[in-house]
């Protein structure tokens, strides 16, 4: 299937990932000196600059308030990078399960995958490998030549241009076959992504609304939103210019960050009559759902961007326990993981992003450092 990128799994949890035709061969790829039943050499160890790249692809992924919930390691002489949660950057009212920090990880090991197919680099992906590790939520071991294919070149040059636009789209509708192309885009990574019609997106849109006004009569979650949203912001968080504006006349669909004390004054503007939405569901509520639902969003962002479609998730109904209204009833068992709000719309600015370095945790002694890093002490560039 064109399109898809080189994940060979060999871990039983990846099932779905699993991408070989009847022949076994890889469906959908083009490895260069894919040839024969031997077994291949091991791989020569990737440059630090490459590293580097991978990382930088990584953390260019979307986060809820941009909190960046996750940290990387280089083993095996930079051939595996390992993908671990950040429990300091879970926002404790917001995420209390940890799904959207898993999403959010999900999000950037897609971008880490994309990043090493257009680098020329196959990619073996294992989500959740040790269950001792519960912080360890997938490896990747660089495995290889690999050729990428147009389309994956496409979506890696949408990853720097992919921001969150929280500002009004026009009343221009998303045209059927480009919903289409984002559907698939969800259904390469095993998700499922709906486009609401009129009545269900109004439902939506009043459950957003609801779930909004409970969130911010609760103090911890307005600290919460103070701590990572308003004022001049150069590492994480989401900073005033990316903050979008209130409806004067309707429930605004974009998430009210004003609580916050570092905001600038309100702004008011008229958004679009009836918003386009979007429902990302998978099959499974599980962890490693939600890290699918992650890739799968990831992929549907880039597929959106890369076809100047703005972008902006509607997830305050996702964060209650009432959840499971979000799904049609039509739609039978899915779970539903992510509202996107779709439309056309003017440029926006990007939110902020740490480096490689700050992101990237050191060997412990004993251990290889990463490729160029031989003093484990150091940081990287």
């Amino acid at each position: 299937m064109p399109g898809e990128l080189p994940v060979v799994p060999r871990h039983q949890d990846q099932r779905p990932y699993l991408l070989f035709g009847a022949a076994g061969n890889a469906a959908g790829m083009t490895q260069a000196g894919a040839r024969g039943g031997g077994r291949s050499a091991e791989p020569a160890a990737p440059p630090r600059q490459l590293i580097d790249q991978l990382l930088r692809a990584a953390a260019a992924a979307p986060s809820m308030h941009n909190t960046q919930p996750w940290r990387f390691q280089v083993r095996d002489a930079g051939r595996t990078i390992e993908l671990r949660a950040d429990p300091a950057r879970q926002l404790p009212y917001s995420d209390p399960s940890g799904r959207a920090a898993h999403i959010a990880c999900g999000a950037a090991l897609f971008n880490l995958r994309l990043a090493a197919a257009v680098a020329g680099q196959g990619a073996d992906v294992r989500l959740l490998p040790d269950p001792r590790e519960p912080l360890l939520l997938a490896t990747v071991r660089l495995a290889g030549p690999y050729r990428a294919a147009p389309a994956d070149s496409e979506l890696h040059a949408a990853i720097d241009r992919r921001h969150t636009n929280r500002q009004p789209f026009s009343s221009r509708p998303v045209p059927p076959g480009v919903l289409a192309g984002l559907a698939q885009a969800a259904s390469l990574e095993h998700a499922i992504l709906h486009t609401l019609d009129h009545d269900e997106a109004v439902r939506v849109l009043n459950l957003a609304a609801g779930a909004e006004r409970a969130q911010l009569a609760d103090p911890g979650y307005r600290a919460e939103l103070a701590r990572w949203a308003g004022g001049q912001r150069d590492r994480d968080g989401i900073p005033d210019s990316a903050l979008g504006p209130r409806s004067p006349d309707s429930p605004t669909p974009v998430r009210d960050f004003t609580p916050g004390p570092q905001s600038q004054l309100v702004r008011y503007a008229w958004f679009e009559g009836t918003p386009q939405l979007a429902v990302l569901s998978t099959r499974s509520g599980s962890r490693a759902g939600w890290l699918r639902a992650g890739q799968a969003l990831q992929r549907v962002l880039l597929t959106a961007t890369a076809r100047e479609i703005a972008t902006c998730p509607l997830t305050q109904p996702l964060e209650t326990g009432d959840a499971w209204l979000v799904r049609d009833p039509r739609s039978g068992s899915e779970q539903p993981q992510m509202i996107l709000r779709l439309g056309y719309g003017l440029p926006v600015p990007p939110t902020p992003r740490r480096p490689p370095g700050d992101i990237l945790d050191q060997p412990k002694p004993g251990e290889n450092p990463p490729p160029g890093n031989e003093n484990p002490g150091s940081h990287p560039s």
